[in-house]
């Protein structure tokens, strides 16, 4: 994959590599140098969030996550369901 510098030195991440990590805007990135290459490492794995979909075979509301997920709290369950529809 290949992305440009900007004039400002800004670079935009590919999408497929944003995606593959969970990145999103705002997220922490350490950046260094390492055998003439630039190497950047977000800070920290951001927690996948379940999130409530709805299932295209039932119609029904489910709840989706991927990866390995942390177990759900009753405060992660009222936060999702206040803001389903």
């Amino acid at each position: 994959m290949q992305t440009k510098l900007s004039t400002k030195g800004q670079v935009v991440l590919p999408s497929q590599i944003r995606r593959k990590l969970g990145l999103r805007t705002g997220d922490p990135l350490d950046a260094k140098v390492e055998h003439g290459s630039i190497v950047l490492t977000p800070r920290r794995a951001r927690r996948l969030r379940p999130r409530i979909v709805v299932d295209h075979i039932t119609g029904l509301p489910v709840l989706s996550v991927s990866g390995d997920v942390p177990p759900l709290t009753n405060k992660d369950v009222h936060e999702i369901l206040s803001n389903f529809p």
